[in-house]
């Protein structure tokens, strides 16, 4: 018997992490908390963006799952506010296809993936877990300090803690900006393609469009700027992708 939106469920009980899943479509929720709790999760469910809001002040699930549009509050403005509390926090859109735009505007915002409705239940909980995978290598990467901390030029990357700091300013980035920009600095000068910063910042994710990086590196290059505001170090190889310059 499936569970009820609420987070009543009678599938077994569930000692997985705790996925928060922030929709007004009650039959698309009661589907999405049962599969989740047949995987091994834990769910919470909301039916706007302010209810959850209010829930996610007392405490963080560790992933949600947000529509875009709902009452009270959208879902963009709640990805909004999470971020202000957690970088790392994995956030996964649920959107329509004729939602580009407002797709795009979720990533800029710091959405770690997003899925088209209709979508497969079965693609849904691999994103679940490729996102949450993601989530937890800092707390697992690097075994010494040797083997932790990048330098070039004014870039300072702590592997370990995924920390990192320009020009003595920290950013605060997502683990997915994280691995991207440490995917891009590795070999300066070298033009790393569309494909390769997808497999570097997905490594277990084959779904994503090529537009989801274009708008990570906006996000990425945003926040260098925030605290330099003559930031130019992350270069545009039209028709290939991107690049860290030898130089900076």
């Amino acid at each position: 018997m499936p569970p009820s939106a609420d987070g009543g469920s009678s599938a077994p009980a569930a000692a997985g992490p705790l996925v928060a899943v922030v929709d007004d479509e009650a039959a698309l929720v009661e589907t999405v908390t049962f599969a989740l709790r047949r995987d091994g999760f834990r769910t919470e469910s909301h039916a706007d963006g302010q209810a959850a809001w209010e829930t996610f002040g007392q405490r963080l699930p560790d992933l949600a799952i947000l529509d875009i549009l709902m009452p009270r509050m959208d879902g963009l403005e709640l990805c909004r506010r999470l971020r202000s509390r957690s970088q790392t926090l994995p956030i996964l859109f649920l959107t329509s296809k004729d939602e580009e735009f407002d797709r795009v505007l979720g990533l800029e915002l710091g959405a770690d993936d997003y899925l088209c409705k209709p979508f497969s239940v079965r693609e849904l909980i691999a994103r679940v877990k490729v996102l949450l995978r993601r989530a937890a290598l800092p707390r697992t990467a690097g075994s010494g300090e040797e083997e932790a901390l990048l330098a070039i030029g004014d870039l300072r990357l702590d592997l370990r803690r995924y920390q990192a700091h320009w020009r003595e300013h920290e950013l605060r980035l997502t683990v997915t900006e994280f691995r991207m920009l440490h995917a891009l600095v590795r070999h300066p000068g070298h033009v790393k393609t569309r494909d390769q910063l997808l497999h570097e910042a997905y490594p277990h994710d084959t779904y994503l469009a090529d537009r989801t990086i274009d708008s990570h590196v906006k996000r990425l290059r945003r926040k260098f700027e925030i605290c330099d505001a003559a930031f130019d170090a992350i270069e545009t190889s039209y028709g290939l992708g991107y690049r860290w310059r030898d130089d900076a």
